[in-house]
């Protein structure tokens, strides 16, 4: 009686607990789309992946497009919000947006402290310097010296990389990260910690600069999308859309826009895939 009693309460009902009292509170997903809006957090500062275009005030890169793609596929628009590196974490727990897209590298610390999606793009750590120097800078020995001078943006994994790794260069650090490469140009510094795909990306845009280093990356990294925990629902529907996005070849059209074609035609500059 006992058994056909819980059966009769599965068919009827679909569950004898909470479930069925309707009274559930909306998933993450579901509350985007009543509200019609997906609050993407950025710190719009990172060339090629999302920046700020203070020309346009219009959002642009890889990240930029691929959360346009994310919120057309839930039938919803973007909204972002501004954050920074030093409180990208903090503003994420704090629930300041349903998700941050704007090239962050997957680590243990954040996947402890928050949600993130599987990988959809592969990064390392590298150099930018100016193109005269390529040959000066073989690697973290020639760079570790107290006459080069290490520029790097606060906050993120570039200034802890370079803390951790260069303490006898001269470490200056710059606000603005979109000026550093332009900054180590015009010889206001030596040296930039940098990613692949910023770097790529850079030599493209400024003849004057180099990544010597960029086939060769300190580190392997890769970058996924950050949300808070409690967002489980979210994170199982963005890691399919990056499936599909894959999949389609449109994470390959994004690569090839925004940094591969900088450096095809020089096999010392290509990035990893």
């Amino acid at each position: 009686m006992i058994i056909f009693a819980i059966v009769f309460c599965l068919l009827l009902s679909g569950g004898c607990g909470t479930r069925s009292s309707g009274n559930e509170p909306d998933g993450v997903l579901e509350e985007i789309q009543k509200r019609g809006v997906l609050k993407v957090g950025t710190a719009g500062d990172y060339q090629p992946m999302s920046y700020l275009d203070p020309a346009t005030g219009v959002y642009v890169g890889f990240d930029a497009e691929l959360a346009e793609d994310l919120a057309a596929s839930l039938g919803v628009r973007v909204e972002y919000v501004q954050t920074s590196w030093p409180s990208l974490m903090e503003d994420t727990l704090a629930g300041k947006f349903d998700l941050a897209i704007c090239g962050i590298t997957i680590t243990d610390t954040r996947k402890e402290l928050a949600l993130m999606s599987d990988a959809y793009l592969e990064n390392g750590k590298t150099i930018l310097c100016r193109k005269e120097d390529a040959g000066k800078y073989t690697g973290l020995e020639a760079i570790n010296r107290p006459d080069v001078r290490v520029m790097v943006n606060p906050g993120g994994l570039n200034e802890q990389f370079a803390r951790e790794n260069l303490p006898d260069a001269i470490l200056i650090i710059h606000e603005v990260n979109q000026d550093i490469p332009g900054l180590v140009a015009s010889g206001q510094a030596d040296v930039m910690i940098t990613e692949i795909v910023e770097a790529g990306y850079y030599v493209g845009q400024d003849g004057r600069l180099a990544a010597p280093l960029i086939a060769e990356p300190f580190t392997h990294g890769e970058i996924g999308i950050l949300m808070p925990k409690g967002s489980e629902d979210l994170l199982e529907y963005v890691n399919e859309f990056l499936l599909r996005e894959d999949w389609s070849g449109r994470l390959d059209g994004l690569k090839e826009k925004y940094f591969l074609r900088y450096t095809e035609d020089d096999e010392t500059l290509s990035p990893a895939a």
